[in-house]
C-alpha cells in the first residue's frame, strides 16, 4: 500500500491527540485469536490487515464499553454478583447517559473511585494472520484473524506508527511489518509493555494472499455493538442507577435489551422496538487477565478489553458515601 496511507494515520492521531481525544454480530467465533492464552514468557506474531471498509483511515476500529455490576439477579441467585456491559453513546457520538452523571465526580475526591468503576472502557479490533502461534488450538477455515487489543498494547502500536523511521504502512502486502505480543506479569496483572514491532519489513507469503482473495477482509465496525435507540439508552440509565443504588439485576426490566452473559430472559420481559434498532452485540471476545490502569481523567481512560462469555466479578465499591448519597449529591450539584 502507498506510504500516504501511513501519511493519513499520522495525520489523523494528531489531530486527535490535539483535540484531547476526544447493526452489528452478536456472537463470537474462533474467528477471534486469543493472544491473552499465552503462557506467561511466551509470545506470538501478528501481522495486521487493512479494514475491509476503506473509507477507514485506520486499520482497527475502537469499542467503548461501560460495565454496570449488580449483587445479583432478580428470581435468581442474589447473592453472586453480576455484570453487564453496555455501549458507550460517546462511540457512535452521542450523549452518553452514564457519563453524563460520572464525569462531575471526578471534581470530587471522595468519588473518583467510583466515577473509574463506571468509566468506559476501551479496546480496539483489528484484523490479520498468525504468523507464529504457541497456542494449540483449531485454526479456523478463514486463516483471516479479529484481534482484540488492549490499550497497553494499542499504545506500543500507535507509538510506532507516528515514528518518521517507519518508512511504510504496515498492512503493505510487500513492505509490511509484523508485531510480536510477548507476555509477562506485573504483580498479578498481565503485562504486554515488552510488545513490539518486527526490526524488518517482510511479504506477504503466498498463501496469505490468497486467504485474502479466497475470503475477502473483514469490514471491522460489523464487530461493534448496535448503535443504541433511544429506548436503549433509557434502559442504560435505569440500569446504571440501579447499580449505583445497590439494587439487583431485573431480566424482566432489562433482558431485552442487555443482559448479563447466561442469564435466561422471562417471556414476560420488556420488548424493545426492534424497528429502531438491530439488539444489542454481546461482547465480541473473551478479554485477557485484567491489565493494571491508571486512574482516568474525564476525557482520558485506560482499561482492559471487554469480557466475554465470563462475567467479571465487580470491583469493590471504595466510595466513602452510599450510593444513594452519591447520586443525590451529584444532581444537586447539577441543579444548583
Amino acid at each position: 500500500m502507498a506510504n500516504n496511507a501511513l501519511d493519513a494515520i499520522r495525520a489523523k492521531l494528531a489531530e486527535m491527540e490535539n483535540k484531547g481525544s476526544s447493526s452489528s454480530p452478536t456472537q463470537s467465533d474462533n474467528a477471534i485469536y486469543p493472544h491473552w492464552n499465552i503462557e506467561e514468557g511466551q509470545s506470538c506474531t501478528l501481522r495486521f490487515l487493512p479494514d475491509g471498509d476503506e473509507s477507514n483511515t485506520f486499520f482497527w476500529v475502537e469499542r467503548q464499553m461501560i460495565r454496570l455490576t449488580f449483587p445479583g439477579v432478580v428470581g435468581g441467585e442474589n447473592n453472586k454478583p453480576v455484570t453487564v456491559q453496555v455501549p458507550c453513546g460517546e462511540m457512535y457520538g452521542d450523549t452518553c447517559p452514564v457519563l453524563t452523571e460520572v464525569r462531575p465526580w471526578f471534581k470530587d475526591p471522595s468519588l473518583e473511585d467510583m466515577g473509574r468503576k463506571y468509566w468506559k472502557k476501551r479496546s480496539y479490533i483489528f484484523q490479520g494472520f498468525v504468523r507464529e502461534n504457541p497456542i494449540n488450538e483449531e485454526s479456523p477455515e478463514n486463516p483471516i484473524r479479529r484481534f482484540v487489543i488492549s490499550p497497553q498494547i494499542f499504545n506500543i502500536i500507535k507509538g510506532a506508527l507516528m515514528d518518521p523511521d517507519m518508512e511504510n504502512i504496515p498492512t503493505d502486502y510487500v513492505n509490511g511489518t509484523d508485531f510480536r505480543i510477548t507476555k509477562t506479569t506485573k504483580g498479578q496483572y498481565a503485562d504486554y509493555s515488552t510488545s513490539k514491532w518486527a526490526r524488518k519489513e517482510s511479504s506477504l507469503m503466498e498463501e496469505e494472499l490468497s486467504g485474502i482473495d479466497t475470503n475477502g477482509l473483514f469490514t471491522l465496525k460489523d464487530f461493534l455493538p448496535a448503535r443504541p435507540s433511544a429506548e436503549h439508552y433509557a434502559a442504560i440509565a435505569e440500569m446504571f442507577e440501579a447499580s449505583v443504588n445497590g439494587e439487583l439485576y431485573d431480566p424482566a426490566r432489562w433482558g431485552n435489551y442487555y443482559k448479563p452473559y447466561g442469564v435466561e430472559v422471562p417471556a414476560s420481559a420488556a420488548q424493545p422496538n426492534l424497528q429502531a434498532t438491530a439488539a444489542p452485540a454481546q461482547p465480541a471476545a473473551p478479554a485477557p487477565v485484567a491489565e493494571a490502569a491508571p486512574a482516568p481523567e474525564p476525557v482520558a481512560e485506560v482499561a482492559t478489553p471487554v469480557a466475554e462469555p465470563a462475567t467479571p466479578a465487580p470491583e469493590a465499591d471504595t466510595g466513602k458515601q452510599s450510593a444513594d448519597d452519591i447520586l443525590a449529591m451529584i444532581r444537586n450539584r447539577q441543579n444548583a
